[in-house]
């Protein structure tokens, strides 16, 4: 398999995966904004999105007043075409390599992603509304979900089907992280509202931005506490948005790949197992969330640099 195919196949997959997550937090956001403490300001309730997803430098370029309001923030993460990782320009790039890698994806994959795109370029073609804001948002997941219901039924588990999903997966757990970070920064400061409704609902809106609320309540019958929601998003490995599943995942579709012989991607890989490894949600904690996420991260950064290093550089013909 050439390095651009292997490319595109991981790309697209990532881009999709971004464009689903990207969807999910506004969506939740939208809701909780309705729900939210009176005394809570726009920028209190969306800058946090700006942070998690990196354009908290886009934005004052785009909006020089810094004024961050709930209908710009919409705009920028959603159709803004000027910001590379909007939900439009992901779910173009996705359609984009797809469209390279046509013959190595079962047609049905091919019609979805495309279809996908004509949907989400006709519905952006205005301004999205705030109230009509939930509704695109479901039909960016629902079209999600079939591309990859489509991508298990139809592929070959060969090294194509190993690029999808090393994408999906390294996508994910980026995201995972800087959500987690982001939003427990927030929410742990607050010990006024330990126990209470609105804390409660705060950390559920959390794990509904990982789509893992209803699976945390079957894990867990004691409320949502803090030091378990660290430990179900991050050392789980069934739940499918833990870093540690995801690590799992991404090894698992390697290994289907093929290991580069004196590639940077084993030390990569074991750099993140050995983070991962040592660590419980109590020594999380006492090291500092933030500092052991921002080192997850880098470590993360550092797999993805080695990916490009390895399989994307050079045509992969000596990889089985």
């Amino acid at each position: 398999m050439l390095s651009r195919i292997g490319e595109s196949l991981y790309w697209m997959t990532r881009n999709l995966e971004r464009a689903d997550d990207t969807a999910r937090i506004l969506d939740i956001n939208v809701v909780y904004m309705l729900e939210a403490d009176e005394g809570a300001t726009e920028e209190m309730q969306w800058q946090p999105l700006l942070n998690i997803v990196g354009a908290d430098e886009i934005y004052p370029v785009r909006y020089p007043d810094k004024r961050v309001t709930v209908p710009r923030v919409i705009h920028l993460l959603t159709q803004e075409k000027d910001n590379p990782g909007s939900l439009y320009n992901s779910v173009r790039l996705a359609r984009e390599n797809a469209r390279v890698v046509r013959d190595r994806i079962s047609s049905a994959m091919w019609e979805a992603i495309n279809e996908f795109w004509l949907s989400v370029d006709k519905h952006l073609k205005t301004t999205l509304q705030p109230w009509r804001a939930a509704e695109f948002y479901a039909h960016v997941h629902r079209e999600v979900a079939t591309f990859y219901g489509l991508a298990q039924s139809t592929m070959i588990r060969g090294e194509a089907y190993g690029f999808t999903v090393l994408g999906t997966l390294l996508e994910r757990a980026d995201m995972t992280a800087r959500i987690l970070d982001v939003r427990y920064h927030l929410l742990l400061p607050d010990l006024s509202l330990v126990g209470s409704s609105l804390d409660y609902y705060q950390w559920g809106a959390l794990l509904k931005s990982l789509s893992g609320f209803d699976a945390y309540r079957r894990q867990y019958h004691g409320g949502i506490r803090p030091i378990e929601v660290v430990e179900f998003t991050i050392l789980n490995p069934d739940f499918p948005r833990s870093l540690t599943y995801c690590l799992n995942g991404m090894e698992r579709a390697l290994a289907r790949i093929g290991l580069v012989e004196r590639g940077e991607v084993p030390q990569a890989l074991q750099a993140l197992r050995q983070h991962l490894a040592v660590a419980t949600a109590h020594a999380i904690l006492d090291q500092g969330l933030h500092e052991y996420l921002d080192c997850y991260l880098a470590l993360l950064a550092g797999l993805a640099t080695a990916l490009q290093a390895d399989y994307f550089e050079a045509h992969l013909g000596d990889v089985s």
